[in-house]
């Protein structure tokens, strides 16, 4: 059994002082171990991205930018082992990998504009003789907390932009899904990243008090649950860092009485229940404008999950897999649990699910709540399965006050023939990312990725032309050659 390490410095480091267990969740059983590092392990890769910085700041950006290019083509490349990397460690089907790892080079792609993206700002003569101009310059050593979920793109999210911006970079990507982000990371360094410009660490609490509160290490960026992304935000802040923390989600779709009932229904399957629904975009909650829209939704949605197909990673007939751990399918089942107890209706029931061959592996199929009411357990907590909660409202504007008054407000989306209803929706809800008949309103990589309220903490998005802003701070030079042979008398008044 392999044992999972760390890259410090362009090295593979072994801290087996405590390691722990990587599932497949496919099956349920062990595949691996991973070492946890602990605190000087952390600091030695700290200490190696600070003595890489200041060469790779001064490398110049189109430089930067061209390892950026042979990273994406060597990502391009491997692709089919990385994503089968991730269907081994997280049980994400190959098909839904290749879509996760697709938008991670998108990324990559719009990091080697970096040149481009870094200009700053001139003017002349903004007084006598005088020019003046700002410049983008990076931040130092950068680190990066990332899910288990996406281990393969969000970690894609982050350190491209950062070590093309001129950073350095420690990433500690999930310990429950580790072998993707430590590939990639060696990808990179193929590409032509010198040693010490990226390196990752794997571990727990311990590796991410250290990033928290060294000193060394100039901003971080997180994405997790909201409980954890409070915690770190708060943490960093203290320690003066610059953050960026993305939390939960409960997404709501608004199904009007006028929307195109199957192609909702096909929009919804996907969007629920894709990737386990272990997304921070999943679409977990259809609020149906009306009884006749919720009927006709319900019954409709039940007969197409009749298809549904669950089963192992590798099978790209299957719609999607396992979810992460054993813990968490008792987790999501005892949300399910709870709806039932408190009065809501199971439509379409995931517990229990088997997979002939494969009766150990941490499945929950998909699964259709009916009647949920806004003071349920299972609507007011992030569920993180495979399960659709429908909210039955009577008009548009409650099923928008249903949307504004939650705690999260990362993705949103309405299902409508009408503009005019889709416009009200787009200007007035509270939700930072919303789509209309587009239920994972996700954006491209050059747009920015980020949640309101509680998801997120932070005044910067993820990614897109926010990166280049988290990861950059502003200098400005006013700069005056005064002419030869005069001399000025002091000015005392405030130049103006």
């Amino acid at each position: 059994m392999t044992t999972l390490g760390n890259l410090i410095n362009g090295t593979r480091v072994d801290d087996a002082v405590r390691t722990q267990d990587i599932f497949n969740p496919s099956t349920g059983e062990v595949a691996g171990q991973v070492s946890l590092a602990g605190k000087a392990t952390v600091e030695a890769a700290i200490a190696a991205a600070e003595a890489a910085y200041p060469a790779w700041r001064d490398t110049p950006p189109a430089k930067r930018a061209r390892v950026m290019y042979r990273f994406k083509a060597l990502l391009e490349q491997h692709a089919d082992e990385i994503c089968g990397l991730v269907g081994q460690e997280h049980g994400k089907i190959v098909h839904d990998a290749k879509g996760e790892l697709s938008r991670g080079i998108e990324n990559v792609e719009y990091a080697c504009g970096a040149p481009e993206l870094l200009k700053g700002e001139h003017s002349k003569n903004t007084g006598p003789g005088i020019d003046s101009w700002s410049e983008l310059q990076p931040l130092g050593v950068v680190a990066g907390i990332t899910p288990f979920n996406f281990p393969a793109m969000v970690p894609l999210w982050m350190y491209p932009m950062a070590i093309a911006c001129g950073n350095t970079f420690v990433l500690k990507p999930s310990e429950r899904d580790p072998s993707s982000a430590l590939f990639i990371a060696e990808l990179a360094q193929e590409a032509g990243l010198p040693a010490g410009v990226l390196n990752v660490v794997n571990g727990d609490k311990e590796a991410v008090d250290t990033l928290l509160d060294d000193d060394r290490v100039k901003a971080v960026s997180f994405v997790g649950s909201t409980p954890i992304a409070e915690y770190i935000y708060s943490r960093a802040s203290a320690n003066g860092k610059r953050c960026q923390a993305l939390g939960g989600a409960k997404n709501h779709a608004i199904v009007m009485p006028d929307a195109d009932m199957d192609n909702v229904v096909s929009s919804l399957t996907g969007a629920a229940f894709g990737s386990s629904g272990e997304r921070c975009m999943a679409l977990s909650v259809a609020v149906a404008v009306g009884d006749a829209a919720a009927d006709a939704l319900v019954d409709k949605m039940q007969a197409q999950m009749a298809t549904l197909k669950v089963g192992p990673h590798f099978d790209a007939e299957n719609d999607f897999g396992p979810v992460i751990t054993k813990a968490h399918q008792e987790k999501v089942c005892g949300y399910i649990d709870s709806a039932e107890a408190q009065g809501a209706e199971i439509v379409v029931d995931g517990r229990g699910v088997q997979v002939p061959g494969f009766e150990n592996g941490f499945y929950v199929g998909g699964t259709l709540i009916d009647r949920v009411t806004p003071d349920m357990t299972c609507y007011l907590e992030e569920i993180f399965g495979p399960v659709l909660l429908v909210v039955r409202a009577g008009s548009m504007e409650e099923a928008m006050r249903l949307i504004d008054d939650h705690e999260y407000g990362n993705g949103t989306c309405i299902y409508t023939r009408d503009g005019e209803a889709a416009r009200y929706f787009c200007d007035r809800i509270q939700v930072g990312m919303v789509g209309v008949n587009v239920p994972l309103p996700v954006p491209v990589s050059y747009h920015s990725f980020g949640g309101w309220k509680r998801s997120l903490f932070g005044d910067l998005s993820a990614y897109g032309p926010d990166a280049v802003r988290f990861y950059t701070k502003r200098k400005t030079v006013t700069q005056r050659w005064p002419s030869a042979g005069i001399r000025e008398g002091a000015q005392f008044s405030f130049p103006s």
